[in-house]
């Protein structure tokens, strides 16, 4: 409705890292990948029979030393020389960008439901909505713009204060004194108004 495509995580992630996604539609638009997906499916695991690998860090050291003998056979030399690569972002960076992100409502009491459980943010900030991030050590954080917010896990949404019995809804009799400005009368005294105009 607003003319831009859903976006996945993985698309968001890569729009942060400032990658272009060019999306190939048919095996043959991504000849590269697809030609070592089929050594992967087929060679390696005739090699890997044949060098008798039959545990994960075996398979592991042998790819050690296969793919730097596949590199060489089919690397293509690069048109230009010079390393065009931008310099890889911090630790805390890629953590921030390689994770899943959420939009949630940020309620009035201040209060944000994700995946069944109930968050109390603390820190004072005005806002509607706020960003989840789950990150991949399980950890969670809820941002705004960019900030860290503090928060705690509640079991339930928080509750009105109750009001006193003591205390009354209703307003307030006011009863001025009989000195108060407002009690004096702006209009003749009613002896006067009875009598008509003077002639």
């Amino acid at each position: 409705m607003a003319g831009t495509e859903p976006q996945s995580q993985f698309g968001r992630a890569l729009v942060e890292l400032g990658v272009e996604l060019i999306a190939a539609h048919s095996p043959q638009a991504k000849g590269r990948v697809e030609r070592l997906f089929k050594t992967f499916q087929d060679r390696v695991i005739k090699e890997l029979r044949l060098a008798e690998v039959s545990t994960l860090d075996a398979a592991n050291a042998f790819l050690k030393r296969y793919l730097p003998i596949y590199n060489q056979r089919f690397t293509v030399p690069p048109a230009q020389a010079a390393d065009l690569h931008r310099p890889r972002p911090t630790r805390g960076e890629l953590d921030c960008i390689l994770c899943i992100k959420t939009t949630r409502v940020l309620r009035r009491d201040w209060t944000v439901a994700h995946n069944g459980h109930l968050y109390q943010v603390q820190t004072n900030v005005r806002a509607t909505q706020v960003v989840i991030e789950e990150r991949v050590d399980g950890t969670l954080r809820i941002t705004h713009q960019g900030h860290v917010l503090a928060y705690a896990r509640i079991a339930a949404r928080p509750g009105h204060p109750a009001v006193p019995q003591t205390e009354s809804r209703r307003p307030r009799r006011v009863t001025q004194a009989r000195t108060h400005p407002w009690r004096k009368r702006a209009l003749p005294p009613r002896e006067l108004l009875a009598a008509g105009p003077s002639t």
